[in-house]
């Protein structure tokens, strides 16, 4: 059966008044009320969180909840941008078990959440038919300047660790995998941000010469249609050095 892509829950839509405490949003609805989503990414959001844009949010039923919203898309003037930083994982995952990754289409067992050492778990683990393994580590990618596709949007020593630990993996004889998922539509190019976290851009540029392979893919995100959904689309290609980058016109 064909990957579609993540299915998102029903949507509300309206416009952003503003994220604060980086875990809160308001939201003017349509009917004119505003509520507070919770927010799903404590990063930066350097350019996803213009006040006034279009953005859809999700319902939950659950009572237990303090906040039954939560935000999921925004719409920029360049593209639809997917908020919550759990799709990734989830999207990659079921894409990795439907075979719809044609880097990974050689594995037949997917696990997630593997611990690879002490206190250090990577996203998935995958094995073939003759218990060959890869580890790969999910980010999520939403920083975008004028095409660039940039990670990380804030200093991640957690994100140092995983290449860290990816490179141990490599070296211990294991296909070992960094995959950026970057949840827009406008990315032609990827590459580290070294002026954000210079040490992850120079562990990043270490751990590609140790083995390390790079996956990038952007999305289709289509928060209009019902269901919504957030689909794999393209591979983005990577230029690790900033001084060779080149962006077409």
């Amino acid at each position: 059966m064909t990957y579609k892509g993540y299915e998102l829950p029903p949507l509300i839509k309206g416009r952003l008044v503003k994220r604060y405490k980086r875990f809160l949003a308001d939201v003017a609805l349509e009917d004119g009320s505003v509520v507070t989503a919770h927010c799903p990414n404590s990063g930066s959001m350097t350019g996803c969180k213009e006040e006034g844009a279009p953005v859809w949010i999700s319902q939950s039923d659950n009572p237990k909840r303090k906040l039954k919203y939560t935000w999921e898309v925004i719409r920029t003037r360049d593209s639809y941008i997917g908020i919550n930083t759990m799709v990734p994982n989830r999207l990659v995952r079921a894409a990795a078990e439907h075979l719809a990754i044609e880097e990974l289409a050689m594995y037949s067992k997917v696990q997630s959440e593997v611990k690879t050492s002490e206190g250090t778990r990577l996203d998935l683990m995958l094995t073939d038919e003759q218990g060959h393994r890869c580890y790969i580590e999910i980010k999520n990618c939403t920083l975008v300047e004028d095409g660039l596709a940039m990670f990380p949007d804030a200093v991640t020593t957690r994100g140092q660790k995983h290449l860290e630990e990816l490179v141990g993996l490599k070296k211990a004889g294991h296909r070992a995998v960094i995959f950026y998922l970057i949840q827009r539509m406008d990315a032609a190019c990827f590459t580290p941000a070294a002026a954000i976290d210079p040490a992850y851009a120079e562990k990043l540029i270490r751990a590609a010469d140790c083995g390390v392979e790079i996956i990038t893919r952007d999305v289709v995100i289509d928060p209009e249609s019902v269901p919504g959904r957030i689909s794999l689309r393209n591979s983005i290609p990577v230029e690790l050095d900033p001084n060779k980058i080149w962006m077409p016109c």
